[in-house]
Formats: structure tokens, C-alpha cells, sequence
């Protein structure tokens, strides 16, 4: 046997499970907000609510196009700006804005409507379709099993982030004076590679920081929906590790 073959083997031993066996995983709420926004500081609160139930993924993603109004977000990244873009582009705001809410990758609301995303998670509960398994194996690699391969390809994402609450005293801009609340904010996103809807293993860089939690997550490619959700592996491992 060739060692392609043994290592494909390897893959689908792991999980071998049948997918009804497995659990349902949680709806991901995904917040893009900032700390320039005026009218975000309800959705960061709603936010961090969502974050405490045990049926939601919930995560935070500061952007960085609202700087130039005279404050500087201490956690927007750039790449989180592309996120939110390309979920846009299939949704089709004429452009990003803040607060928006993008549940499972499939649709978007406003931040400030918590009624209409309560709605939307809860249909997102109730019309998962079987995922992905997905396992942490021994060597420190991820292990993704088969699925349907969505129509455009799938992507694999590692993503990291702090799940303290903290408070940021705003200095100026529109909510200067004001403290605006986060939970959950990303701090590492990474791209581990393509998926095909075939078993595949993906080395995991280590953490950027302390204390952050990890999920992976594979969805459709280029802000597609989510397909498949795996926390906490390796969340221990020392930075650099």
C-alpha cells in the first residue's frame, strides 16, 4: 500500500462514525462591529449574550473602515474587513456595514434587530444538514472527514479568540466618553486550505496569545455557508508550541 493510500486510510478510520451518531453542532453568530460605530454598542451586548448559550457559536469581528472617523478600533484587522466583503458580495449590500449579524454563513440582519436573529438562529438550529466529522489527532493535525462538496469548493478556517468580556472606554469619535462592550472577539483567523468533500488533514499553527479559545470551521468557499464546526482542539497549546 502507498503511503497516499495509508494516510488516506488513517483519515477515514478516524471517522468512520456514521453522522447521525454525532450531535448537532452550534448555530455560528458571526458580529461585525466597531468601536467608531455609534449605534453598535447594544449589538456588542447583544452579542455577548448569544455567546453564553451552549447551542451558539458566537464571535466578534471588529473591522477597520470606521478609523477614519478619529478612533482607532484596538482590535479591528484588516483581514476581518475581508470577511465581512465577501459574505457581501453574496448577499448583496451595496456595502459592508456595521452592526451585522451573519448567522451560519446563509444570511444576514442587522445587529440591532435581536428579535429577527433569534428567528434566524433558530431556524438555522432546526435545518442543519449532517456535517463534516471532524477529530484532533494525536500528531497535533486535523483530521476533516467526507461530505458534500459545496457547488463552489469549501474552505477550512481556524479561528481564534478571546472569550474574557471586556470593556473599551472609547477616547473619541462618535462614542467618545463612551465604554463599549465585547465578548468573544477574534484575534487569530487562518485559511488551513481547501476542502473537496474529501477526508484531508490540516496542520494547525499554533496561538497568536494566551487564554484564547479555537474552533475550526469548514464552509462553503468565498463566505459560503457553514458546513461543519469543531471546537476547542488544541486550545492548550503554548504560543510557539
Amino acid at each position: 500500500m502507498t503511503r497516499a493510500a495509508l494516510r488516506l486510510f488513517a483519515i477515514c478510520a478516524v471517522l468512520a462514525a456514521p453522522a447521525a451518531a454525532w450531535a448537532k453542532r452550534p448555530v455560528v453568530v458571526e458580529l461585525f462591529t466597531a468601536q467608531g460605530c455609534a449605534s453598535c454598542g447594544k449589538a456588542n451586548a447583544a452579542e455577548a449574550r448569544l455567546a453564553d448559550r451552549p447551542d451558539v457559536l458566537a464571535l466578534t469581528w471588529p473591522v477597520d473602515y470606521w478609523d477614519y472617523l478619529g478612533w482607532k478600533d484596538t482590535f479591528a484587522r484588516p483581514e476581518f474587513t475581508d470577511r465581512q466583503r465577501a459574505y457581501d458580495q453574496r448577499f448583496g449590500p451595496r456595502d459592508v456595514y456595521t452592526p451585522q449579524v451573519v448567522v451560519d454563513g446563509a444570511v444576514q440582519a442587522s445587529g440591532s434587530k435581536t428579535a429577527a436573529i433569534d428567528a434566524l438562529i433558530e431556524a438555522a438550529r432546526h435545518g442543519q444538514a449532517a456535517s463534516p466529522q471532524m477529530q484532533l489527532r494525536e500528531d497535533g493535525r486535523l483530521a476533516v472527514g467526507s461530505g458534500a462538496r459545496p457547488r463552489d469548493g469549501g474552505e477550512v478556517w481556524l479561528i481564534r479568540y478571546d472569550p474574557r468580556e471586556q470593556d473599551v472606554e472609547v477616547k473619541d469619535g462618535d462614542n467618545r466618553g463612551k465604554t463599549v462592550p465585547h465578548k468573544n472577539v477574534v484575534r487569530q483567523l487562518v485559511r488551513l486550505g481547501p476542502w473537496t468533500g474529501r477526508p484531508a488533514l490540516f496542520k494547525l499553527p499554533p496561538p497568536t496569545d494566551d487564554g484564547l479559545d479555537t474552533v475550526v470551521i469548514v464552509q462553503g468557499a468565498k463566505g459560503g455557508k457553514v458546513l461543519g464546526v469543531l471546537q476547542d482542539p488544541g486550545s492548550t497549546a503554548p504560543p510557539g508550541g
